[in-house]
């Protein structure tokens, strides 16, 4: 090959070089610039869902607020109608924000993303029997599996915590052992029934749990009513409260 030929040869295979490197470095600018794309999506994407949390925890903080203010609110008109009994309403009080912190506290501890109804609220039973003193009384928890959002197995648990102290306090003599049994089982596909039932002396005769004027009934109203549903007393062999509410928020 003659030197003018091995000149083209190498101008076509420099030239062929300086080709590849542009397109590898089109490439290289296109990657980037896709990864680039990507990165701020993403940072979109937890920008929104901050934002919608930050949203929701204000929504929360606001109404837990509002439900402290109306418990507040109850037990001072006690406290005003029974001055004698105000010592005992503020230790009530005491105890009752001591309780909703707990249900707070375990709701939103991050170790507890996927949480099961049944075993948490045995838990919740097992701190009110603890806290109450009432070594011989067992609470059973029967639990189906349930999807509630953070807001509504809020008002469920702290129902659930005023329905099995009020049984606590109503259903057994002193030492007296007993059950009482919690139980959350679907009725169809659109609701679910809350059941607190326990084994104790039941209702007086012609007492209407439903006409009472007392604060934990005006408490478990309040919080059924959040939960959109209805509350029941029945007393056959003991007592059974039951809540039947709707599975989806309505709209």
């Amino acid at each position: 090959m003659s030197a003018s030929g091995y000149q083209n040869a190498f101008a076509i295979g420099f030239y062929a070089i300086i080709v590849a490197v542009d397109i590898t470095l089109i490439h290289l600018m296109h990657e980037a610039a896709r990864h680039l794309r990507q990165e701020r999506a993403v940072s979109e994407r937890l920008y929104e869902n901050q934002r919608v949390l930050f949203q929701e925890l204000q929504h929360r903080v606001a109404n837990n607020i509002q439900f402290i203010a109306g418990l507040l609110m109850l037990q001072k008109r006690q406290a005003l109608a029974d001055p004698a009994r105000a010592p005992a309403i503020l230790s009530e009080a005491q105890s009752r924000l001591e309780t909703i912190s707990r249900v707070h506290r375990m709701l939103h501890d991050p170790g507890r993303m996927d949480l099961d109804i049944g075993p948490y609220l045995q838990t919740i039973c097992n701190d009110v029997l603890e806290s109450s003193g009432a070594r011989d009384v067992t609470c059973v928890v029967d639990f189906a599996p349930a999807q509630l959002d953070l807001t509504r197995l809020t008002a469920l648990s702290l129902l659930v915590v005023e329905l099995v102290t009020n049984a606590l306090k109503h259903a057994f003599a002193p030492g007296e052992p007993g059950t009482i049994t919690v139980s959350l089982k679907p009725l169809d596909a659109a609701r679910y029934a809350l059941t607190i039932a326990d084994d104790g002396k039941g209702l007086a005769a012609g007492v209407d749990p439903g006409k009472g004027d007392s604060l934990g009934l005006r408490i478990c109203e309040g919080l059924a009513a959040q939960l959109h549903g209805k509350l029941t007393t029945s007393s056959d062999r003991g007592t059974t409260v039951r809540l039947d509410f709707p599975k989806d928020v309505p709209a």
